[in-house]
């Protein structure tokens, strides 16, 4: 594999950054994450921490270095996560379970898989346009798609933040998975929260990405959307990929993985105290060190169950 990858979160203008991105890769597979956390005081972003670390760790345990069957994988660790998340909220006696939107997708013989829970978005472009793009689950896409209001209506409506699937909260989550789509030579994918798409206007990711150089005009992207959102902007998360053919040797910041070993995993994560302004929720050092105890015995609970096999 040959890729070239860029993976940023941003509190935006909000004391904590709820979102969580990260990716993973072995010699012959690569997962990314995004999640986007929802709740009051620290619990959306355990629930997206619990989401993506476990779904992370489950690729560890069973890219060796394939996954077996790759929309399997992602339906096993995005239910797994699910649960963890569920039982954290068991454990801490939580009125209802925090909840994180999810997309996830996996990269194998040059073949992308992804599945979706909640308005994270997927976008696959391809020559400047978006050739696939996942659909929100949100009570504002199901409006749209029945005619009760226009695109710039849904700009500035009341429900643009009202979702129906996520992982956490009261109900089993609806998960949609994507057609497995090859791969070409300069595929674009991007992955992001909904304060970055929900802050730029329709295709300006396809546009401005399509052939551009995604270390450059990744940040520059989340400039204009941070720029956009103001004093009310969200958390703002982005993943971008570009996909190189075998032979395109010697390109600038490129990833290859030829010669990583078998057995090897290389993963990138934002950490769970990052993004966070120094006074957020009023949380100290050992109630931070506190949650991610938490999380790492939520997620262990679930680790048994190797979503690969």
């Amino acid at each position: 594999m040959k890729f070239t990858i860029y993976q940023e979160s941003r509190a935006g203008s909000r004391p904590n950054n709820q979102d969580r991105v990260a990716y993973s890769y072995t010699r012959e597979a690569l997962l990314m994450v995004v999640a986007d956390g929802m709740g009051g005081h620290l619990y959306g972003e355990i629930a997206a921490q619990i989401a993506v670390q476990y779904i992370i760790e489950a690729f560890q345990r069973n890219a060796q270095p394939l996954l077996r069957d790759e929309l399997m994988f992602l339906s096993r660790s995005l239910s797994n996560a699910h649960n963890a998340i569920l039982d954290y909220a068991f454990d801490k006696g939580l009125p209802e379970a925090p909840r994180t939107t999810i997309v996830a997708c996996v990269v194998q013989n040059s073949v992308a898989f992804w599945a979706h829970a909640g308005d994270s978005r997927l976008y696959l472009v391809r020559r400047g346009r978006a050739i696939a793009q996942t659909r929100d689950h949100s009570r504002l896409q199901l409006m749209l798609d029945q005619g009760l209001i226009t695109e710039e209506e849904a700009a500035r409506h009341p429900a643009r933040n009202r979702i129906f699937s996520c992982l956490g909260g009261s109900h089993s989550p609806q998960i949609e998975f994507s057609s497995p789509m090859p791969l070409f030579a300069n595929d674009l994918i991007v992955m992001c929260s909904d304060g970055v798409w929900g802050n730029l206007p329709n295709d300006e990711i396809a546009h401005q990405m399509g052939e551009a150089d995604i270390l450059k005009v990744s940040p520059r992207l989340l400039d204009e959307a941070q720029h956009t959102g103001g004093e009310t902007c969200d958390n703002l998360s982005m993943l971008s990929m570009r996909w190189h053919e075998d032979y395109a040797d010697g390109l600038p910041a490129s990833i290859s993985t030829a010669t990583m070993p078998v057995d090897s995993v290389t993963t990138q994560m934002e950490g769970f105290a990052r993004g966070r302004a120094p006074d957020a929720a009023n949380l100290s050092d050992n109630e931070i060190e506190q949650a991610i105890q938490e999380i790492n015995q939520a997620i262990k609970k679930y680790s048994r169950f190797d979503p690969g096999r």
